[in-house]
């Protein structure tokens, strides 16, 4: 089964497919430059995905596999590739989704992200956030933005993964990366564990609740460069995020503390290329600046795309702008772009 299941993933490294699915009642199915195209035509069963889920599965993990119905955990093929792996029961059977991790980390070059970043990756600290919905690129920013560091910078860094995606080796800089479920319980005990660890960087996988958020604004405050994600959709609605997290009458607190600690918010979007064989990112990044902590210390957090918009100067820009010049240079169909020229975002 193992040796099945290394062909199909080899396979799809090959072909550059982001995400692999097995599912009963369904050849393995290709995500290829965004769109699902079926591998083969011989239908998984629910015994082959039941013995993937036992193969690939840590032990210490599949217990609360078995308990919770879903699992996030990492596989790897030596020398190829290593992936994400969410195993989940759906219909009484067992489904895996693969997402590819490449081995070699890109650059901030590579990614042909906003290269402001690499000044913003020499913040002694602060609050970065990495945003988007699932699949679009963040944690490869935020591996790009630590092999910036370790390249060129003498950093203890911690990073705080649910699983680790892409390994990192000990350049100029120290790197520990700790995984949860397996070295720390939780983002928020490994967060406040990181803080008596001596680092100068703590890279946080997904800010999920209010105690890790919580945790991370502190952090922040107390001299430390705090990295993070969330699933959101603009600067504003991020902001609108974290400060709704909190009960009501810790709000106003947490505004002035946000204020004080956020350095930036990047947000992007993977689109499908007009050619149909690859992928751009498209991105707005807002860098916090006087205007930008008093219009969320004042509530006013809806008035920010118009300083992003008044303030290119210093790198900013928003998500409409990214895609017109996407559409521009014809790396994108206008049909793919038409969503995101309303000029509200």
């Amino acid at each position: 089964m193992t040796e099945t299941l290394n062909a199909v993933l080899t396979k799809a490294v090959e072909l550059k497919v982001s995400d692999i699915h097995l599912t009963v009642g369904q050849p393995p199915v290709f995500r290829m430059h965004g769109e699902l195209k079926r591998y083969g035509d011989v239908p998984v069963d629910e015994t082959y995905t039941e013995a993937v889920a036992k193969a690939t599965i840590p032990a210490k993990l599949y217990e609360t596999f078995v308990e919770k119905g879903q699992i996030d955990y990492s596989y790897e093929l030596k020398g190829i590739a290593r992936f994400r792996v969410n195993a989940f029961q759906q219909r009484g059977a067992i489904s895996l989704a693969f997402r590819t991790i490449p081995t070699n980390i890109p650059s901030i070059d590579d990614l042909q992200v906003p290269n402001v970043l690499k000044q913003l990756a020499q913040t002694p600290q602060g609050l970065i956030l990495v945003t988007g919905p699932t699949g679009s690129g963040k944690s490869t920013t935020l591996a790009a933005m630590i092999r910036y560091m370790n390249e060129t910078m003498r950093k203890h860094i911690i990073t705080l993964e649910d699983p680790i995606e892409y390994v990192h080796t000990h350049e100029s800089s120290i790197i520990d990366q700790r995984e949860v479920g397996f070295d720390t319980q939780s983002f928020a005990d490994g967060l406040r564990a990181s803080l008596r660890q001596d680092p100068d960087v703590i890279l946080v996988g997904e800010m999920r609740d209010l105690e890790t958020i919580s945790t991370a604004i502190t952090a922040a405050e107390t001299g430390h460069l705090v990295l993070a994600t969330l699933h959101t959709w603009s600067a504003a609605s991020t902001i609108d995020r974290i400060i709704d997290v909190f009960p009501h009458g810790q709000q106003a607190q947490i505004r002035v503390q946000l204020a004080g600690v956020l350095t930036a918010v990047l947000s992007q979007r993977l689109f499908q290329t007009a050619d149909r064989k690859g992928r751009k990112v498209a991105t707005e990044l807002m860098i916090a600046n006087p205007a930008i902590a008093n219009l969320i210390r004042s509530e006013k957090v809806h008035q920010i795309p118009n300083v992003i918009q008044t303030n290119r100067a210093m790198g900013m820009h928003m998500m409409e702008s990214s895609v017109k010049q996407l559409l521009e240079q014809g790396a994108i169909s206008y049909e793919t772009a038409m969503p995101y020229l309303k000029g509200d975002e």
